[in-house]
């Protein structure tokens, strides 16, 4: 079974010819791997189904669940606006598209059962829901439960309807077949000993958590690995660094800093500051480059070697 990291997008059954080329040309995701680590800009709570009649216009968002009642079609050629009648039984909303009409009355049919997201307008004195999120209800008929992730798209996306909402379900499905699949890139042990993650576990919740607590501990796992890597390479550079080049040796303390430290510093140096000077010291006379950073702090002294 091939690497996750070398499963072309196009393996997967919900992306075709047309969907792989605006992946590759707007996103530069090309495998599976790119996608699953394709992020989300921000989530947001999906965990309550209101009720048509508890909508206020202020509210950023509304998830409600009803039925399709009927479609209306205003105006004609590309000023055309498809209009939805949509009812929980508490009243109705109207459901707007101005973009793909056709596609929207060939698969979303009356009398079914829908779950709608959307922003909430208020249009000729009736509650709106512009070119709204659809699903269908589950078998048990319950909604989305938890968090929903929002995807940056591009403008050509879009128009292609690879939004948000589409990037999403190709994510839930690239998701159930191969995050199973991904290696593990940290070792066990700094696992169990930092409370991390798993890596699988870490790249669900990232895109899919049911609650902000599961997202944070996601997001955790996810940046130490980041932070890890990049540590272990600094130290690989430095360590490559001390392999090829030997620094200046400095057999003998000069003149100028002896007559200066003995002559004309203007306090006494406490025991610590002594004791960092003597080892800046005899690094100097070891013959390892070094960059050094000393800190003075009121009674501290601190000092970092990479």
């Amino acid at each position: 079974m091939p690497d996750v990291a070398d499963c072309d997008i196009k393996t997967l059954y919900c992306v075709g010819l047309k969907r792989a080329s605006l992946f590759n040309k707007e996103l530069n995701i090309f495998t599976v791997h790119d996608l699953l680590y394709y992020f989300p800009y921000k989530y947001v709570d999906r965990s309550r189904v209101y009720s048509i009649n508890e909508i206020d216009i202020g509210m950023p968002y509304v998830q409600l669940k009803g039925t399709l009642l009927g479609y209306e079609s205003f105006g004609e050629g590309r000023n055309v606006r498809l209009v939805a009648h949509f009812s929980d039984g508490s009243g109705i909303v109207d459901l707007v598209w101005f973009q793909g009409t056709k596609f929207v009355t060939s698969k979303y049919k009356l009398n079914h059962h829908y779950i709608v997201f959307g922003k909430p307008t208020l249009f000729n004195g009736r509650i709106n829901l512009v070119h709204p999120d659809i699903d269908e209800c589950d078998s048990s008929g319950s909604a989305f439960n938890g968090l929903q992730p929002f995807y940056n798209t591009t403008e050509r996306m879009k128009r292609s309807f690879l939004n948000s909402h589409a990037i999403e379900k190709i994510m839930a499905i690239a998701i159930r077949l191969f995050v199973d699949r991904i290696p593990e890139t940290l070792p066990f042990y700094l696992i169990q000993e930092n409370h991390l993650m798993s890596l699988n576990d870490a790249i669900q919740n990232i895109h899919f958590p049911s609650n902000s607590a599961l997202l944070e501990r996601a997001r955790y796992r996810l940046k130490f690995e980041e932070l890890f890597y990049v540590q272990l390479d600094i130290l690989r550079y430095a360590n490559e660094r001390h392999r090829k080049y030997n620094g200046y040796v400095f057999n003998r303390v000069g003149d100028f800093f002896k007559t200066f430290y003995f002559h004309y510093l203007p306090f006494e140096l406490t025991n610590a500051q002594k004791r960092v000077m003597k080892e800046i010291r005899s690094d100097m006379g070891s013959g390892r480059q070094m960059n050094r950073l000393l800190q003075g702090d009121v009674g501290v002294v601190k000092q970092w070697l990479p």
